[in-house]
Formats: structure tokens, sequence, C-alpha cells
């Protein structure tokens, strides 16, 4: 014998399909909204424009301050590290050395701010014998974004000679 009581009612699977399709033709909608306002109004065009300059302006603008500010963290990452001092006697120089560039690559490692594991570099640099031969091994082993760090600090400090040993030799070329 079939059953000839009512169902329960509308199934929270209908609802919740009933739900997403709605909110979907809504969406669709206004999108087709939105694009045939964009392709018809003179005006609506022209608001889009300056919202998108102004957008740009502030990105612009945004970016520019952060770069600024990550100047004046060099310069002062810099200052720190000449006021600290360098190890002058060559034992401590080369255990010096090797911790600066052990924590420079576990920084470059671990995604620590790269402000700083440049500092860790530069640290290394300033004590090495030779500061030409240490970038060009700098250069094929440390991420690009830190190295970019690194020679803003080493533009920062006149100290570090990076030309070669033969470049006053040179002559003119006429």
């Amino acid at each position: 014998m079939a059953s000839t009581t009512p169902s329960q009612g509308i199934s929270t699977t209908t609802i919740a399909l009933a739900s997403v399709a709605t909110i979907s033709l809504g969406f669709v909608g206004y999108a087709l909204y939105f694009d045939h306002r964009r392709r018809t109004d003179a005006s609506f065009r022209a608001t889009l424009k300056r919202q998108h300059r102004a957008a740009s302006k502030l990105a612009s603008a945004s970016a520019k301050a952060a770069e600024q500010t990550q100047k004046q963290r060099i310069r002062a990452a810099v200052q720190d590290a000449t006021e600290e001092g360098f190890p002058t006697d060559p034992e401590e120089t080369e255990g010096y050395f090797m911790q600066e560039v052990a924590r420079g690559e576990g920084m470059c490692q671990d995604g620590s701010d790269p402000v700083d594991a440049a500092l860790c570099f530069y640290r290394a640099l300033k004590v090495y014998p030779q500061p030409r031969e240490l970038i060009g091994i700098y250069d094929k082993t440390v991420p690009k974004p830190i190295l970019d760090i690194l020679a803003e600090m080493i533009a920062v400090d006149p100290s570090i000679s990076v030309s070669g040993s033969d470049a006053g030799s040179a002559e003119p070329v006429e």
C-alpha cells in the first residue's frame, strides 16, 4: 500500500541549491548591468577612469614611501653595524665571518626580514680581506632581493672597495 501522507516539506538541499542559484543569478545580472552601463554611459566611464587614476596614484605613493622607509632602515642598519665595530684579530675575524654568513643563510632559508639577512652578509663582507671576490660568490648564492639590499648597503658605506686593484693603472683610450 502506498503512503498517502504528504512529504515533510522542502529539503535543506533544495533550499541551499535555490539560494546559491539566486545569488549566482543576482551576481550575473549585476555584471551584465555594470558592463552595459560601462559601455553606454560616458560619465560612468569617466568616473571609473578617475577612480582608477586615484588608486594608481595611491599605490605609487605607498610604494615610494615603502622604498624610502627601506632606504632609511638600510642606512640605519649600516650605521649601527659600523658603530658596533668589527673584529681585527685574524682568528676572531674568521669566526665572525663564518658566523655572519651562517646567520645570513639561515635568515634566507627561514624567510626572515631581508634587511636583517642582508646585514649579516654585509658584516661578513666588511671583515673579508677581498670583498670583490666575496661579492662574486654572493652573486651566485644569495637570493636577488637580498642581494639588491646588500648592494644598497655597499653603496651607503664608502669604506668598502669593490673596484679592482688595478683600476688606477688603466690607460685612457683616445
